[in-house]
């Protein structure tokens, strides 16, 4: 994991967990109608994961990190598909999903390029009418703390929309959380 051990303790706690059913995900999927078949990329430590299997009748996880992919597939196998490949270059069928979403993820996505990737597999994998969302942070002093020796690469929030409509999606919004420092996202594939 591209991640320092202070990070990883926190993203794999029961607070963290606690935190994202209760306030990350309510926020960042607001009014957005999942579907039946979900792709969450990046999925990390299964904090939104293990919410996500109670939301949607059938969920896709693909986690880079071979040992957090065999953890989430030892602990959720039986209720979710669980893959180990990287997000940027998805071993899934075109149009297949009715959403996809990531969370909190993005900035550990070492560059824009491979960013852009992930974006253009999100679209590739969507159903026509599908959605992509999610949420990230946006940097702060304490985010840098958090992230000392960890792959730290924020999503600039004014060139974001633009980053996903070249990707080639439609109905981009992007909204910052009105008290914490991040951001939700929702596009859509026409």
């Amino acid at each position: 994991m591209p991640m320092n051990l202070v990070h990883r303790k926190l993203c794999s706690s029961e607070k963290w967990a606690l935190m994202t059913k209760e306030r990350l995900l309510p926020w960042a999927l607001a009014d957005v109608e999942l579907g039946e078949d979900v792709l969450e990329i990046g999925p990390g430590y299964g904090a939104n994961l293990r919410v996500l299997v109670e939301r949607v009748p059938r969920l896709t996880a693909v986690e880079i990190d071979d040992a957090t992919a065999r953890m989430l597939q030892d602990t959720w196998g039986d209720r979710a598909r669980v893959l180990h490949a990287d997000g940027a270059a998805m071993p899934l069928p075109d149009a297949s999903y009715d959403s996809v979403v990531c969370f909190t993820m993005l900035h550990h996505v070492p560059t824009a390029e491979q960013q852009d990737r992930i974006f253009a597999e999100a679209f590739r994998v969507l159903r026509p009418g599908g959605v992509f969302a999610g949420s990230d942070s946006l940097p702060s002093f304490r985010f840098r703390i958090l992230h000392l020796g960890d792959t730290n690469n924020t999503i600039d929030p004014d060139t974001f929309p633009d980053r996903l409509a070249r990707a080639g999606f439609a109905d981009v919004s992007m909204n910052l959380h009105p008290e914490a420092n991040g951001f939700r996202f929702r596009a859509r594939r026409p």
